[in-house]
């Protein structure tokens, strides 16, 4: 579990499971990276949402992929992290993240924690963030992870994501990071009124789609299509 965030940097690096963890120093030789990664492959491309644009310059992604691809953190394209999933393209995650509209007192739901990479950008928006991934290690490496970086307001846990955290719930906010054949109901139950959902759907075989759900307070959801997208799919408990 980690609650808040540090305000201090760590200085050390060292590498566990194939990753490089360790907190950015205050002379992060990828700066100018991010800063051309925020310009051209995220603003250029229509982000507008400014806190989104800070979070995604501010989060150190080159500390969420395996260091033998330390060299591609800041390309616009998914990487591989190990058990058959990826760490999202930059811009996905910020188009992702706005379409979510945080804000600074909501609580967001994760399903598919990854890398982590996607809960530190939500963690630098919102007041929580709860994140849930099923593959045992990599939900292990992510929260420690997390932790080295100095993440306090992000809480991991290991389990079936389509089923949510009913402990937690009601949240403003659920992001998706793989993609389910349907909507999952549960997920549905625990939004708040007028909470928005950003999920990809679509198996594996077929296009796949990314939509926005919102909650209504009375009748059924209103449910957007939005882009053509291609995520790993969303793994479930036997």
């Amino acid at each position: 579990m980690v609650k808040g965030r540090s305000p201090k940097v760590a200085l050390f690096v060292l590498v566990t499971a194939g990753f490089l963890v360790a907190a950015a120093s205050d002379d992060d030789p990828y700066t100018q990276d991010r800063r051309k990664m925020v310009r051209r492959q995220i603003e250029a491309r229509g982000i507008k949402d400014q806190r989104v644009l800070g979070a995604l310059l501010h989060v150190p992604r080159h500390r969420f992929v395996p260091a033998d691809r330390l060299q591609l953190a800041y390309q616009d394209s998914p990487l591989p992290i190990g058990y058959g999933q990826t760490i999202s393209q930059p811009y996905i995650v910020a188009r992702m993240t706005e379409l979510l509209e945080p804000k600074a007192e909501h609580r967001v739901l994760e399903v598919g924690t990854g890398s982590g990479y996607q809960a530190a950008v939500l963690s630098e928006l919102v007041k929580e963030v709860y994140t849930i991934e099923i593959i045992q290690p990599l939900a292990e490496s992510a929260q420690k992870r997390l932790a080295d970086l100095g993440y306090q307001n992000i809480t991991t846990k290991i389990g079936d994501g389509y089923f949510g955290w009913p402990e937690q719930a009601p949240f403003d906010g659920i992001i998706v990071t793989a993609a389910a054949t349907d909507i999952p109901p549960p997920l549905l139950e625990q939004l708040k009124p007028a909470g928005r959902m950003v999920i990809p759907v679509g198996s594996p075989d077929q296009i796949q789609l990314l939509k926005l759900v919102t909650k209504n307070p009375d009748g059924p959801p209103t449910v957007s299509t939005l882009e053509p997208v291609r995520f790993v799919p969303l793994r479930r408990s036997p």
